[in-house]
């Protein structure tokens, strides 16, 4: 009756504060099994007398009441971390604290539950004489013990130690957008022993922990979660650029993807017979700008395609009849070419860098005999 009064109440409280709910859901179970189990074992210890195999149901009641009040603290945790996940929401605009907290509460909610079962199981095993006996030997080898285990579990407690160095570290947090095994994603999940990437196409990548403490990888999302990206195209030589420019500012002011920060159109290579155009935009966060620079080169060969058709790329061959009949021979530099033409002759620069290279008297220096 107390335990469904006191559940009845925060229902009713629950109302009115969502922590109160949040209780009332989630350690309802575990406060009803502890409280129970303590008034049977209670009961049995005053009121029944000697029966055949008291101390064993009496021992047995210990140990589950152990284990109920084991859950009921761990529920508690829970739901007060809950309430921390809840306060600090990361589907809001800047949230690089909100992932860092989230990650780290994430992490300290495994690290208790483990400490909590782990505390239980001792407890437990003291109730039994026959280990509580065999406690100092245990104690007395503990060193050679934990070299053993060490030893054993080399590489387990080298993930547990970079899972806990990675959630206070900084280095990647729940919701970041990393590069890792030249695959792009985003850090979905951090354990003790594993992280899992979600891939662009919703694959999933898991990789230990210690993979993030001893190789590089990219990560977009350190700083903030608004990042530049770039859209590429190579057109022809005869292109004008300020109209692709104009074009792409348009582009830009017309999407919401874009944060207003950058929009650049640049040509950043001139050979092999084309130009390229690099387009640098910005957004707010990796999701949007994959979707901008997708737009842009749609729009820019769009824009082409309708108003530049002519300054598409282009391959431009020249045939002679000339020389179908005879093969080209090498050209030959005139005897009165301007001294700029010239490396190793027309001047006195030109003729020491010719007596270096030939030797003197046209002969190889020994260096390059050798």
């Amino acid at each position: 009756m107390l335990v469904e009064a006191a559940h009845w109440a925060m229902i009713r409280i629950g109302r009115r504060s969502a922590l109160a709910a949040d209780l009332a859901r989630t350690m309802h179970r575990p406060f009803l099994v502890t409280v129970t189990l303590v008034a049977v074992q209670q009961a049995i210890r005053v009121f029944a007398g000697e029966f055949p195999g008291r101390a064993g149901v009496v021992h047995a009641l210990v140990l589950l009441v152990i284990a109920a009040f084991a859950w009921l603290v761990g529920a508690l945790l829970l739901v007060l971390e809950d309430m921390a996940l809840a306060r600090w929401r990361t589907d809001v605009p800047d949230n690089l604290r909100r992932r860092r907290i989230k990650t780290q509460v994430v992490m300290l909610r495994r690290v208790t539950v483990a400490a909590i079962v782990i505390l239980a199981a001792g407890v437990m095993l003291m109730t039994f004489p026959d280990i509580r006996a065999l406690g100092a030997s245990v104690l007395a080898s503990a060193g050679l013990i934990s070299v053993i285990a060490a030893l054993a579990a080399q590489s387990t407690l080298g993930n547990v130690f970079a899972g806990l160095q990675l959630a206070f570290s900084d280095a990647i947090r729940v919701d970041d957008v990393v590069v890792v095994e030249a695959e792009w994603g985003r850090i979905e999940e951090i354990t003790l022993t594993y992280v899992a990437v979600q891939i662009w196409d919703d694959r999933r990548l898991i990789l230990p922990t210690s993979y993030f403490t001893t190789k590089p990888f990219q990560n977009w999302t350190r700083n903030t979660s608004a990042v530049l990206g770039t859209a590429e195209i190579d057109v022809d030589w005869s292109t004008p650029i300020e109209p692709l420019r104009a074009e792409l500012r348009r582009v830009c002011e017309g999407s919401e993807l874009w944060d207003k920060r950058v929009c650049v159109l640049q040509v950043t290579e001139a050979t092999g017979g084309m130009i390229r155009l690099r387009a640098l935009v910005s957004a707010a966060d990796a999701g949007a700008l994959w979707d901008l620079r997708c737009l842009a080169r749609e729009r820019l060969v769009g824009w082409m395609w309708e108003h530049q058709r002519g300054t598409l790329p282009r391959v431009r061959a020249q045939l002679d009849d000339e020389d179908r009949v005879a093969p080209s021979r090498p050209a030959r530099a005139p005897e009165d070419s301007p001294e700029d033409a010239r490396v190793f002759s027309g001047g006195d620069d030109g003729e020491s860098r010719g007596a270096a290279f030939g030797g003197v008297d046209g002969h190889a220096p020994a260096s390059a005999a050798r």
